[in-house]
């Protein structure tokens, strides 16, 4: 299950303020696609779904159900996570499209089963244009009471057919991740006594810290969950610290594994790692932050690759192939982080330039199918 205590942005952790924000505007800059609405009064669900790009398949991404300081905010987040997943599944290598569903979660939800068993409805009322998934605030149960409706969801639990909780690939990539990132960048070749700071302690976050925790790695966590921060105190040895206190600590890898846009104008310059690397998505406030990173010599792994093994994960079943995959995440980020040392460029610039090859092909080239 995806913990409902996560870490929250704050409103400003938001590209474009809301007295400037222009919808079409902010689709057209981003190359969407469509934005779809729904609300459900009975249930109280208030359900964005947000299709960044279908041309490589139907868009495919997670469903996040948490609080949003306004109906703004969700529709940025819902916008710039969908444009995640087509760059993600690209690079991934997926038959699959971006798109993203956010839920503006209710002070206390009612019914459950019957609050998704609506949002599988509206995702069905999409024709099969959009395929959800687990995500921030969701859980595999709120996946079967969507199947109810829609035959468009993944993860659903093992009983239904469906590949379960994704967050173990998800941390198995991270931690494949981390170690390109610290080859490329310490020249290490393994993780001992490694100090990496663990931004969210959640089902992803824990698992990372059990990957991370088995090579040998020394280890902060940070939560404003306590009992999901002292489990990993008790089972890993892990520092307890205080959620602001994180991106004060030195150490050579700092793991955002919450909510997104936590690389800002206010975290940078108190950053004391060597490497970023987590699950999170848009970790990046803006991608000029990826930018100002590689001027301060701090390595980026971008948050799209990195954290693709829970969506390899949810779309493949045969193990061998789905290994492959999610071994994968290695050797691309070693791609990214060797163009970027070549070329100068931000590791996000990057992986922005190859997964829109992918999506676009070079200028003036049709576009690239992925079989």
């Amino acid at each position: 299950m995806a913990t409902p205590h996560v870490l929250q942005t704050s409103p400003s952790a938001h590209p474009i303020p809301e007295d400037k924000f222009d919808l079409f505007q902010y689709a057209q800059m981003l190359r969407f696609g469509d934005v779809h609405f729904h609300l459900d009064p009975a249930t109280q669900l208030q359900a964005i779904v947000a299709i960044h790009n279908t041309r490589l398949g139907p868009a495919f991404g997670g469903c996040r159900c948490v609080p949003y300081a306004s109906t703004h905010d969700a529709i940025q987040d819902a916008m710039r996570l969908a444009q995640g997943m087509s760059y993600k599944n690209a690079l991934a290598r997926l038959p699959y499209g971006g798109g993203k569903a956010v839920l503006i979660r209710p002070p206390e939800i009612q019914d459950r089963e019957a609050y998704f068993e609506a949002f599988g409805q509206f995702v069905e009322n999409l024709g099969g244009r959009y395929i959800t998934a687990v995500d921030s605030g969701t859980a595999v149960a709120d996946m079967d009471y969507a199947a109810r409706r829609t035959l468009h969801v993944l993860c659903t639990s093992r009983h239904r057919g469906g590949s379960g909780d994704p967050s173990p690939h998800t941390a198995l990539g991270v931690r494949l991740g981390i170690q390109a990132a610290v080859t490329h960048k310490l020249k290490r070749s393994d993780l001992e006594g490694l100090q990496v700071a663990i931004q969210g302690a959640g089902h992803v976050g824990y698992y990372l810290a059990k990957e991370l925790h088995a090579l040998g790695a020394r280890l902060s966590v940070c939560d404003i969950n306590e009992k999901t921060v002292q489990r990993c105190g008790d089972e890993f040895n892990a520092r307890i610290v205080p959620p602001e206190a994180i991106y004060d600590l030195p150490c050579q890898v700092f793991a955002p594994c919450a909510l997104g846009g936590v690389i800002n104008d206010h975290t940078l310059p108190r950053l004391q790692a060597s490497i970023i690397a987590g699950a999170a998505n848009n970790q990046l406030l803006q991608s000029r932050h990826g930018k100002i990173l590689q001027e301060q010599g701090i390595l980026y792994a971008p948050d799209y690759v990195i954290n693709a093994g829970g969506a390899i994960r949810a779309v493949i079943e045969e193990e061998t192939e789905l290994k492959a995959k999610i071994e994968n995440i290695y050797p691309t980020l070693m791609e990214i982080f060797q163009r970027a040392g070549d070329s100068h460029q931000a590791t996000n610039e990057i992986a922005d330039h190859m997964a829109e090859e992918i999506l676009y092909g070079p200028p003036g080239e049709p576009t690239i199918l992925i079989e």
